[in-house]
C-alpha cells in the first residue's frame, strides 16, 4: 500500500504554499515532481565527481563512467530488458521516438507500405509518422475508437494488414486515460511480420511494464514523469533491431574509428548516443528507478486506480461537470466544465494552490474527437491522496459560483 501522506515528505516541493494553501500538484502526466534521492544524486555528481564519460583517463571519469553506466542497468532491469545494451539515452520519449522514424522508418519504409496508430496518440507519437510517412510514401492507418474511447479490440486485424510494416500505440492516454490493449495489438503486429513500438511515457511512471512479456520492438519513456531529471529519455529497442539501425546522430563516442573518407560505428547502445550525454539526468533517472522500484510499482498502480475512481465519483457527482474517457484508465481524469473555459477554469483553480493541465495536451485529434477545443486534466501520481481530490472539487465549486456571478451581472 502507498502511503501518500509519508511519500509526500520526500518532495521538498511541497514544503512550500501557493497562494496561501498548500500545494495540490495534480499535472504529473505533465511532469511529475522530483524526490529528494533524485535531488540529491544530481547534487552529488555535479559537487563529488563531475567529469566527462568513456573517455578521461582519470579517477573522475571514471566514477561518472560507471555512475552513468550503472544508471542504464537500472533502467533496462526496471523494464526487464534482457540487456543493457538494449536500453539507449535520449532527450526524451519524443527524441526516441524520432530516433526510431529517422533511422529504421525512412530506411525500410517503402511506397504503399502502411503504419497503424491509435487516434488517441500524442502528438510526439504521430507527427513523426506523419513525416516519415509522408518522405517515403507510406500511408497511416487508425484503430477504430469505442464510444467512450477505448480502442475497439474486435478491430485490430481490420487495420494491421498485410502492408503494415510498423505499429506505434500508446500503452496509456495521455488524456482519455484509455489503456491500449498492447499485448493484443503486439499479436497481430507479429501475425504479420510488423514492429511495433510502444509509447510508454504514460505507462512506464505508473505501473509495471515488461518489454519482454509485451514483446514489442521499441518502448520510449521520459525520465522527467517519473521523478527523474528533465533532459533525459529512454529507447528500448531488440538487439538485433537497433543492430540493423543506422545512427540517428553522427559525432563523437558513437563511432569506432572515422577516416576522411568514412566511418564505422560504435556498438550498442553507443553508436546512438552521439555527444556528450546527459550525464547528471541519466544518474539522475537512476535514482529515481531506486525509488519507484522501493515503492513497487503494483503498489503505485493501484493507488492511482484508487484515486482515479475516486475522482470519477466525485466529478460526476458534480452537475455542469463533463467526464471524458473509459471507466478503467490510467490515473487522470480530463473534464470540462460547463460555460467555463479550460484555461479560466485552470487560473481560478491555481488562486486555490491547485496545478492542474489546461488545453488541448498535446492531442489535437482527440480533442477534435470529442468535439471541443481544449479540456482539463487532473493527473495523480504517488504523492496525490483523496484529500487533493476533495480540494480540486472544492476548487471546481468556486469557480461555478465566481463565473456564475461574473456571467450573472
Amino acid at each position: 500500500m502507498i502511503d501518500a501522506r509519508a511519500i509526500r515528505r520526500d518532495f521538498p516541493i511541497f514544503e512550500q504554499a501557493m497562494n496561501g494553501r498548500p500545494l495540490v500538484y495534480l499535472d504529473s502526466a505533465a511532469t511529475a515532481q522530483k524526490p529528494r534521492p533524485v535531488i540529491e544524486a544530481v547534487r552529488r555528481f555535479y559537487e563529488e565527481y563531475n567529469a566527462n564519460v568513456h573517455r578521461a583517463i582519470h579517477a573522475l571519469g571514471e566514477r561518472a563512467t560507471e555512475s552513468y553506466e550503472e544508471a542504464r542497468r537500472k533502467v533496462a532491469r526496471f523494464i526487464h530488458a534482457p540487456g543493457p545494451e538494449t536500453i539507449v539515452f535520449t532527450k526524451n520519449a519524443t527524441e526516441a521516438i524520432n530516433l526510431v522514424a529517422y533511422s529504421w522508418a525512412r530506411n525500410n519504409l517503402r511506397p504503399g507500405d502502411e503504419i497503424a496508430l491509435t487516434p488517441i496518440e500524442h502528438h510526439s507519437n504521430l507527427v513523426p509518422w506523419q513525416l516519415a510517412a509522408r518522405a517515403v510514401g507510406a500511408r497511416l492507418r487508425f484503430f477504430e475508437l469505442a464510444p467512450d474511447g477505448e480502442i475497439r479490440a474486435d478491430r485490430i486485424d481490420e487495420v494491421i494488414g498485410e502492408k503494415t510494416r510498423l505499429v506505434a500505440v500508446t500503452q496509456a492516454s495521455n488524456t482519455l486515460g484509455t489503456l491500449v490493449p498492447v499485448e493484443s495489438i503486439v499479436a497481430a503486429a507479429r501475425r504479420r511480420g510488423a514492429l511495433v513500438l510502444v509509447d510508454g511515457a504514460q505507462s512506464v511512471p505508473h505501473m509495471p511494464v515488461d518489454v519482454q512479456a509485451l514483446d514489442c520492438d521499441f518502448l520510449a519513456f521520459s525520465g522527467h514523469k517519473m521523478g527523474g531529471p528533465t533532459g533525459i529519455g529512454v529507447l528500448y529497442g531488440r538487439r538485433e533491431v537497433l543492430e540493423s539501425m543506422e545512427p540517428f546522430l553522427g559525432g563523437g563516442d558513437m563511432i569506432s574509428s572515422v577516416r576522411l573518407d568514412g566511418a564505422e560505428w560504435n556498438e550498442l547502445p553507443y553508436k546512438f548516443e552521439a555527444g556528450t550525454p546527459p550525464i547528471a539526468e541519466a544518474i539522475g533517472l537512476g535514482a529515481a528507478v531506486d525509488y519507484l522500484s522501493a515503492l513497487g510499482m503494483d503498489n503505485i498502480r493501484a493507488h492511482e486506480q484508487r484515486l482515479a475512481q475516486y475522482a470519477l465519483e466525485r466529478l460526476g457527482a458534480l452537475p455542469g461537470v463533463t467526464v471524458y474517457g473509459p471507466r478503467e484508465r490510467a490515473g487522470l481524469v480530463t473534464f470540462n466544465v460547463d460555460g467555463i473555459h479550460p484555461h479560466d477554469l485552470a487560473t481560478v483553480l491555481d488562486q486555490e494552490g491547485i496545478a492542474i493541465r489546461a488545453g488541448h495536451h498535446c492531442a489535437q485529434p482527440v480533442m477534435d474527437w470529442l468535439g471541443v477545443p481544449a479540456a482539463a486534466r487532473a493527473s495523480f501520481w504517488v504523492y496525490n491522496t483523496e484529500e487533493d481530490v476533495d480540494r480540486l472539487v472544492a476548487g471546481l465549486k468556486t469557480a461555478k459560483e465566481f463565473f456564475g456571478h461574473v456571467v450573472g451581472a
